[in-house]
């Protein structure tokens, strides 16, 4: 056995030197762990307390305890626009096929931002444009004034089944799921679909309404038609409740009505966006992402800078010019639905991306419809996420410049044409504002 000198020198004490470094590792991994801990913390405590931050797991929601409860109140009065009507026949060619959005010109685009008493603008659904209702379905919706709607295409998804229905909801609500054939098909493949004696066809609760004849060659497109247009597809609602078809409805849609619309007396409302407020800041992060392709995306926001669309600001009236779109809660007033169809004509005529368009909407509109843009921690307690079957994924997506487009053959037959119309202005002297990326998203 070896033994210590006096000096505590020789071989044993650089030994005990070494056991001594070796055992102080896992005490200084400790340390360092505990301080990364409390810095993390106190990180998240600080982006709570931050106005400007917004948290992105869900919180509780003041909704009231018992829908049987709710009084339904009286509808809302059309206090602006009295009266609203849509064209429908799509000037055009003779050898050119109608458009699902029509050919709306520069000129009639901003006649339509003038308010009214009376309006006639476009609003999709063109005379032998596509989206096409069977009989079957046409008759079933009609009875339906309270409506809760959701939307698969290009076979993306499966129905969830929402929870926490009251009976009194169930009566009172038409679920109704959007679907085209090629997602019908997909959904009776892989979960039971059952036919009624009229031929309606259900998935648990959710009636599907099929859709033939797609309007759009961009599936994303096709999409916005049952979110943005219900009050077309569904003219007879008062009331309606858009969710994506990813998301698992988990609170009362008589709850949901009463605390973002009737509590506070609005007529829209939807919930302010987890990570951006700008829409250039949208813009930023879905070319960054690769949603859409770059070039038209800084088409359609130098457009609206030069028609003075400024970044968000704490000035503004509206806490965020982002919206979370998945969620679309309305009462369908007349100008309730003037706002649909007006964001629907700027997703129609540069890209689907519509959240980049809501925002611009409200600008033009101003204060003729207030908005109730809720938190989005609430948003995350009203619904749960579920993952896409596959990813949806197109190819214009990844084009990176105008020449790309073309060559490539990526360039939509039948949606954002005014990426491709020339502008009644000169837009090569607009630079797009800077953009301060606030959050690991963008």
């Amino acid at each position: 056995m070896a033994r210590r000198g006096k000096g505590g020198g020789g071989g044993a004490g650089v030994g005990d030197a070494a056991w001594r470094r070796g055992a102080a590792r896992p005490r200084l991994l400790a340390v360092s762990a505990v301080a990364w801990a409390l810095l993390l913390l106190a990180f998240h405590l600080w982006s709570c307390a931050s106005p400007a931050a917004y948290s992105l797991s869900g919180c509780s929601i003041p909704v009231a305890d018992d829908p049987d409860a709710v009084v339904i109140p009286k509808r809302t009065p059309n206090a602006i626009v009295k009266k609203l009507s849509y064209l429908t026949v799509d000037k055009r060619d003779k050898d050119s096929p109608p458009l699902f959005g029509g050919r709306q010109t520069w000129k009639q685009r901003e006649e339509s931002f003038k308010l009214n008493a009376t309006m006639k603008v476009h609003c999709g659904f063109m005379k032998n444009s596509g989206a096409d209702m069977g009989a079957v379905d046409f008759e079933y919706i009609q009875k339906c004034k309270f409506v809760v709607a959701s939307g698969i295409f290009d076979g993306y998804d499966v129905p969830h089944q929402p929870s926490n229905i009251s009976f009194r909801s169930q009566k009172l609500f038409c679920f109704l799921m959007v679907v085209d054939e090629v997602s019908f098909d997909f959904i009776e493949q892989n979960v039971t679909v059952k036919v009624d004696s009229a031929g309606g066809k259900w998935v648990g609760i959710w009636r599907l309404v099929t859709l033939h004849r797609p309007p759009f060659d961009e599936p994303r497109r096709n999409g916005k038609v049952p979110k943005i247009l219900t009050h077309r597809l569904f003219p007879q609602a008062w009331y309606s409740i858009w969710i994506d078809g990813k998301m698992e409805l988990m609170v009362d849609p008589l709850l949901i009505l009463e605390r973002y619309l009737w509590r506070g007396k609005y007529t829209f409302a939807v919930a302010v966006h987890k990570h951006h407020r700008s829409i250039y800041e949208e813009g930023d992060a879905i070319k960054r992402r690769k949603r859409y392709a770059r070039p038209l995306v800084d088409l359609q926001m130098k457009i609206y800078y030069h028609e003075g669309m400024e970044p968000w600001d704490e000035k503004k009236r509206m806490p965020s010019d982002i919206p979370e779109g998945a969620v679309l809660i309305r009462e369908h007033t007349t100008i309730t639905d003037l706002f649909s169809c007006l964001w629907f004509n700027e997703v129609n005529l540069f890209t689907p991306r519509d959240q980049l368009s809501f925002g611009y909407v409200a600008h033009r509109l101003g204060d003729a419809l207030k908005f109730f843009m809720f938190p989005n921690c609430e948003y995350n307690s009203l619904f749960i996420l579920h993952r896409h079957t596959r990813e949806h994924s197109s190819k214009v997506e990844w084009a990176k410049t105008i020449d790309e487009i073309l060559k490539k053959g990526l360039k939509e037959s039948r949606g954002g044409l005014g990426l491709w119309t020339p502008y009644p202005a000169d837009l090569s002297s607009v630079e797009l504002p800077a953009v301060k990326r606030t959050s690991q998203a963008s």
